[in-house]
């Protein structure tokens, strides 16, 4: 992906479960998980008339505009799901502009509900976080923000057999005998492995709010002169997520009681601060490194390369749902229902009807964010005829 705005499911190590079978489905037969890989091994059902789902005015409004912007997208990209094609979105594309007064319209004449597996949703949320930095290191300023090392490539190691190199060659770098090994784990990397390759083209006052600003993929730099320097994901040590906050949770870090700490981000980073040793060796078992590149335009970039906006753009699974598709979730957090738009994806979101709700920046989309944990029922929004024609019928 192109910008990985990763979820803070990823620090809970919380995942949807359940079974992955539509209810219109006969007897199921038993499926090992491992192998449902796209929606279409999900099952795919149709769901309620989209005029039936009691669609909001603003929201409609909202979702419309990112969908517009998704659009170019829809018309170009291979859908990884299997449910659509290209084409499937070109009439609702073309029509679009002309329904910027009545969305809600749009959205009636255009698309139907479908169910993916059972629709169990489970979402989280992220946001754009504003840190204090500063484009040259200074005392009390000194975390460097790297941009992607040119020694990072992607090479099969050696001795690799030919059947085992399917999808592409795991990333890593060459050592000094030329033999492709794995690249610096963030420990390696905060002990100075990268210090003189000159590629840190900023620095962050705060470790802690540095790692999690990484956990984001995207983030605000509030520079000493006053001004903001926004930074975007640009790539990763090919190292694998590690939620620290599944970690503690196994530890009997979290929850309630005597000195437990809630399972939030605030509570998170409220532990490593009061706990600094047990912080920093928690913080390493996360590998993954992120690299960042200077960003502008008016909003952090999703995977498809367009901004994210608040309250309107979602992190799905796009093996499960087509980037650009509206998703609508009725969740036990209500402030998250209503309808969203797939652009984006995150390391953490795994699975049908996983979802991570985009927040803005903010304080308050900090704590709406970091306290975000909320089931219920997802719908897909697809072209009408899709799901007839996906069964068949």
């Amino acid at each position: 992906m192109n910008q990985v705005l990763v979820a803070l499911s990823g620090l809970l190590l919380l995942s949807a479960c359940g079974s992955l079978i539509p209810e219109s489905a006969p007897p199921p037969i038993q499926i090992d998980p491992a192998t449902i890989t796209s929606a279409r091994l999900a099952g795919v059902a149709s769901g309620p008339s989209v005029a039936g789902l009691g669609m909001a005015q603003p929201d409609a409004d909202a979702a419309l505009s990112a969908f517009i912007e998704s659009c170019p997208s829809l018309l170009r990209r291979e859908d990884r799901t299997g449910l659509t094609r290209p084409e499937d979105w070109r009439e609702a594309c073309t029509a679009a502009p002309a329904y910027r007064s009545d969305a809600p319209a749009f959205f009636k004449t255009y698309f139907e509900t479908a169910r993916i597996g059972t629709g169990e949703a489970f979402a989280t949320g992220y946001f754009e976080p504003e840190i204090r930095g500063c484009r040259m290191r200074s005392p009390g300023c000194e975390v460097p923000v790297y941009a992607i090392p040119n020694d990072l490539v992607r090479e099969w190691p050696a001795g690799t057999a030919e059947a085992e190199k399917t999808g592409r060659a795991p990333l890593g770098r060459i050592d000094e005998s030329g033999n492709a090994v794995p690249y610096y784990t963030r420990a390696e990397i905060e002990d100075g492995a990268l210090e003189d390759r000159g590629i840190a083209f900023a620095y962050a006052a705060d470790p802690v709010e540095m790692f999690f600003l990484q956990i984001q993929g995207s983030g605000r730099l509030k520079l000493d002169d006053g001004s903001v320097m926004r930074i975007g994901y640009a790539g990763q040590n090919g190292h694998s997520y590690t939620g620290i906050g599944g970690v503690m949770r196994e530890r009997g870090l979290l929850g309630d009681g005597p000195g437990k700490y809630p399972g939030s981000m605030q509570g998170i980073m409220s532990y490593i601060r009061e706990n600094p040793a047990e912080g920093k060796a928690l913080m390493r078992l996360n590998e993954s490194w992120i690299f960042f590149t200077e960003l502008t335009g008016d909003g952090p970039l999703g995977s498809l390369g367009i901004p994210v906006r608040r309250e309107s753009s979602v992190a799905v699974d796009p093996r499960f749902v087509p980037y650009g598709a509206p998703v609508w979730l009725d969740l036990d957090r209500d402030v998250a229902d209503g309808l969203w738009i797939a652009q984006d994806t995150g390391g953490a979101i795994k699975g049908a009807n996983r979802f991570d709700t985009f927040w803005g920046a903010g304080e308050d989309a900090r704590e709406i964010a970091g306290g975000m944990s909320g089931r219920g029922q997802a719908l897909i929004l697809l072209p009408k005829g899709t799901v007839k024609r996906l069964n068949g019928k």
